[in-house]
């Protein structure tokens, strides 16, 4: 009976995980189409996609070590990869965006980074 429980809520946490990861990225899609510039494009294709994919594979990997007893370093790997490089990919393509002078639609924002980089190099 005990174990009947165990797998009822296993499999909740695994269908959780999966929603959850499927939710940002479909929410990830829609925010790459609807937002007006890049800046918030990419805020949209790197946050949510990378809590997708992690929701996604999390969700991936428990099933399979529940169900088939099968602990899959690749999936851990692709997590790992994935949580290091998308935010760093993101920051990297809006810093270039930033740099080639592609201004941000919202007016009442201070451009920080400039002001920074002034200071910088003065």
């Amino acid at each position: 009976m005990i174990e009947t429980w165990i797998n009822i809520i296993l499999n909740i946490v695994i269908i959780l995980f999966l929603l959850t990861g499927t939710f940002f990225v479909v929410s990830s899609s829609i925010g790459i189409v609807r937002f007006p510039d890049i800046y918030t494009r990419l805020h949209a294709a790197t946050k949510a996609s990378t809590l997708g994919l992690a929701g996604i594979l999390l969700g991936m990997f428990i099933f399979l070590y529940i169900q088939h007893n099968i602990i899959s370093g690749k999936l851990l790997l692709a997590l790992f990869f994935i949580l290091l490089t998308n935010p760093v990919s993101g920051h990297m393509i809006s810093r270039a965006a930033h740099r080639a002078g592609v201004k941000p639609l919202t007016k009442n924002r201070k451009d920080e980074l400039a002001n920074a980089m002034k200071q910088n190099k003065a």
